[in-house]
């Protein structure tokens, strides 16, 4: 099994998996939250059509992860919003 790094922690997953694919299979459904109200967001429709799994995939910020093949060593981090 492979390794990216999310949030700065390994996380293991399987070729072929999407970013978000990883992250749900780890059992994380949500790593963002909308700027009116703070609701949890994850992997939504999983074909790139809304923003609701963005991500900064090595530095590159409002990646869809559903979109994006996981890779080993990828470095993600999530992107938690505090604008009101």
């Amino acid at each position: 099994m492979s390794e990216l790094i999310i949030d700065g922690k390994p996380l293991a997953f399987v070729e072929g998996q999407t970013v978000a694919a990883a992250l749900v299979a780890a059992g994380r459904v949500s790593w963002r939250t909308t700027r009116l109200g703070h609701r949890p967001r994850g992997v939504f429709c999983g074909i790139g059509v809304c923003f609701d799994c963005l991500v900064t995939i090595d530095g590159v910020g409002g990646q869809r992860a559903c979109l994006v093949p996981a890779r080993e060593g990828m470095t993600v981090t999530t992107e938690e919003s505090t604008d009101e």
